[in-house]
């Protein structure tokens, strides 16, 4: 998989859990960590080297526990 499909992947993964939110502002965040990994989707598809690792700036099943 290339970094920006799976930055686009994250990205998918966080607009759906924006899309279960209630609380309109945490629903505004998910989706501003979502738009952050798509610019970085495009930027990773533009420097066309296949060798960039990246990690994220969450894992979504980090926060699932704090949030509860």
């Amino acid at each position: 998989m290339t970094p920006g499909t799976q930055y686009r992947k994250w990205a998918a993964e966080l607009h759906a859990k924006a899309d279960k939110e209630y609380d309109p502002n945490i629903r505004a965040e998910w989706r501003y960590l979502a738009r952050g990994y798509l610019r970085l989707a495009a930027q990773a598809d533009q420097s066309g080297r296949a060798d960039i690792r990246c990690e994220p700036f969450l894992r979504l099943g980090d926060l699932d526990g704090e949030l509860a």
